[in-house]
């Protein structure tokens, strides 16, 4: 396993982070424990995971994943050996669930919130506790148009951020993230970091794979110069990347097949993308999945890639993509595809 610093911390954190969303509705208990036991031993210590997860989020599996991660043996005999992370969700008109539909990401919200992750999680604190998605209307899960509207449910950042910086000061949380943040976002946290003398925020987790790098445009170089690196989620697209929907194919027990509703990575400009990814990949002697991982691993404003798996076999490619080096003829083929279907999947 390589290991990268997490942001200005003195954190290694594993160069690949198993991510947990299917825990509860694709995969027991059982599994999910099968998957935490092999990662770790496969020499992973970052784990990902949120309030709202499984996903797709329902009223019935809300908080199952944390659950089952809260019930892992290996988190109370190794906790040392351990980065775990979770999130907290922002507002969402579909998940009134979530605190009684109060859900804004405001001091008493967020310490409810944090409080309850530390029950299921089962642990005294959380290595990084992450806004899910910002308080406000600005352009994330796909949305690359900001529409401003002035009569928005605006919450300043500055409230977040302080009820971030109580909980550390209370030792419940030990560093900050964020997640589905824009440019402006990001930056506005860090000002008010240096202004107020609070914590700077360490890592940002946003969409990237070979389908869709707009992290590039605004963020990266924010990652580079500020210390605060990508962990990146869908790196394979939702699975799309393997290839394994090509052709019309509907794989049994595969997420877009179960779940129709997720449609960012199955447009026309994303099937054709990915045909040709796929077929460079075996040009080069490699599977699609080992080149798009390893594509997202040698980025250098990266900290950690974000894997998911249903089944051990896919986790074990998934953490070997750790081995792979791509070669600069192979970089450049994927940076020509990249050129003639540029983000198809925003």
């Amino acid at each position: 396993m390589k290991f990268r610093k997490l942001g200005n911390t003195d954190l290694d954190v594993s160069v690949i982070c198993l991510g947990t969303m299917t825990w509860g509705v694709q995969n027991t208990e059982a599994q999910a424990h099968e998957q935490l036991d092999f990662a770790l031993d496969s020499g992973v210590n970052f784990f990902d995971t949120a309030e709202m997860y499984p996903v797709p989020p329902t009223a019935d599996t809300y908080t199952k994943t944390e659950q089952y991660i809260g019930r892992w043996d290996k988190l109370k005999t190794d906790r040392d050996k351990i980065i775990l992370a979770t999130k907290v969700a922002g507002p969402s008109e579909f998940m009134s669930y979530i605190r009684h539909g109060k859900n804004r990401l405001d001091s008493q919200n967020i310490k409810q919130a944090c409080e309850d992750s530390l029950k299921r999680l089962q642990v005294d604190y959380i290595d990084l506790y992450q806004i899910h998605w910002p308080n406000r209307q600005t352009n994330f899960f796909g949305n690359l148009g900001f529409e401003y509207n002035e009569n928005e449910d605006f919450l300043p950042i500055e409230e977040t951020l302080r009820a971030l910086e109580e909980l550390k000061k209370e030792g419940k949380i030990r560093n900050i993230g964020l997640s589905n943040e824009t440019p402006w976002g990001l930056m506005k946290y860090l000002e008010l970091a240096k202004s107020e003398g609070l914590s700077q925020v360490v890592s940002v987790q946003n969409p990237y794979s070979l389908l869709n790098r707009t992290y590039e445009i605004g963020m990266s170089e924010i990652s580079i110069r500020e210390k605060v690196g990508l962990l990146a989620y869908s790196p394979l697209g939702f699975g799309v990347l393997s290839g394994k929907y090509l052709d019309g194919k509907k794989p049994e027990n595969a997420r877009l097949t179960l779940f129709d509703r997720f449609v960012r990575y199955s447009t026309p400009k994303a099937q054709r993308a990915t045909e040709l990814y796929c077929n460079t990949a075996k040009d080069f002697g490699l599977s699609p999945v080992q080149m798009a991982l390893a594509f997202v691993n040698s980025r250098e404003f990266l900290t950690s890639n974000i894997i998911g798996a249903t089944t051990m076999e896919q986790l074990k490619e998934n953490i070997s993509s750790i081995d792979i080096s791509l070669s600069a003829e192979n970089l450049k083929a994927i940076e020509d595809i990249h050129q003639e279907i540029t983000n198809p999947c925003p």
